[in-house]
């Protein structure tokens, strides 16, 4: 059965990238899959495209996804890329698909859940309230406070030595709108965004953070975003203490809520330390794939 790649394009790109997307169909009409590529336009990343492709399960292994693939992969070489990449659980049919088709495994993670009806309580208030001399917390949510874009722009830089594998991402560069963008992103959505946040007391200035998304009805699961702490600052226990407050927050606001999910690289061993500590449970693990594209 003949089957149809049709372009489509995301009309909504945003401040960091834009995205192509194609639909592959019956010749009747009848879809059976579909390929997003994000071609990130920010500095120190605008060499990378990241591909999302899915096929119905029942159309699965008839051609669809090769063909969806080779659409995404000629559009990013076109637009100039380096290289692109794509996750999918360890195991599933997305994993073989991508191991078979020029992709190579860059980076393995660990998702990890935190039931919230399980949390010891105590044992989460005494992390929280330990005296962390030089340091104090501030949260907020949604946008960050005006007193605060500056300092917190610049703890993003925290992220930027992740242990990330040979993923070849790049550098994200952050500036004030970018940081607020993301939280209108969320904000469009409908979710929460709350931020917790490590504030070094000699001069005011954001040490680490740690980031939480809340579905909107607040019920599910919370999925963290990201925790961070500046290289001058680590070794303090903060990162630890930041997410300690994060999760009393969730239980507090969002008592329905059911979970918090976060995922760590297997080589990140300080942040998986932390979610261990705090009681979160591995659940699965994903890996980051990698195709890189030759240049004509």
């Amino acid at each position: 059965m003949s089957l149809r790649i049709t372009p489509l394009t995301d009309p909504e790109p945003s401040p960091s990238s834009r995205r192509l997307a194609w639909l592959a169909s019956h010749a009747e009409g009848t879809p059976v899959g579909s390929a997003f590529l994000r071609l990130f336009t920010g500095p120190g990343q605008d060499h990378l495209a990241e591909l999302d492709v899915h096929v119905h399960p029942v159309e699965r292994n008839q051609g669809a996804g090769a063909l969806l693939l080779d659409a995404a992969v000629r559009a990013a070489g076109d637009d100039g890329r380096r290289s692109v990449v794509a996750q999918a659980e360890h195991g599933s049919p997305g994993d073989r698909f991508l191991a078979g088709h020029g992709f190579r495994a860059v980076l393995a993670l660990t998702v990890a859940r935190l039931p919230l009806a399980a949390v010891d309580t105590g044992a989460l208030a005494a992390v929280t309230d330990e005296d962390r001399p030089g340091y104090r917390l501030v949260a907020w949510d949604g946008t960050v406070p005006d007193h605060l874009a500056e300092t917190f722009t610049a703890s993003r830089r925290a992220m930027d030595d992740m242990p990330m594998g040979e993923t070849d991402r790049g550098t994200v560069s952050w500036d004030v709108d970018r940081v607020r963008a993301v939280a209108e992103v969320v904000a469009r959505r409908g979710d929460h965004l709350h931020t917790v946040a490590a504030v070094d007391t000699s001069d005011g200035s954001i040490a680490g953070f740690t980031e939480l998304v809340v579905p909107g009805d607040g019920t599910g699961d919370g999925l963290h975003y990201g925790t961070g702490v500046l290289p001058e600052h680590r070794g303090r226990g903060l990162g630890r203490w930041m997410k300690a407050a994060s999760i009393r927050h969730a239980r507090d606001r969002h008592p329905a809520l059911a979970g918090l999910v976060t995922d760590t690289a297997d080589d990140n061993g300080p942040m998986r330390a932390i979610n261990e500590a705090l009681g979160y449970v591995p659940t699965q693990r994903t890996i980051e794939y990698r195709r890189d594209l030759v240049r004509h």
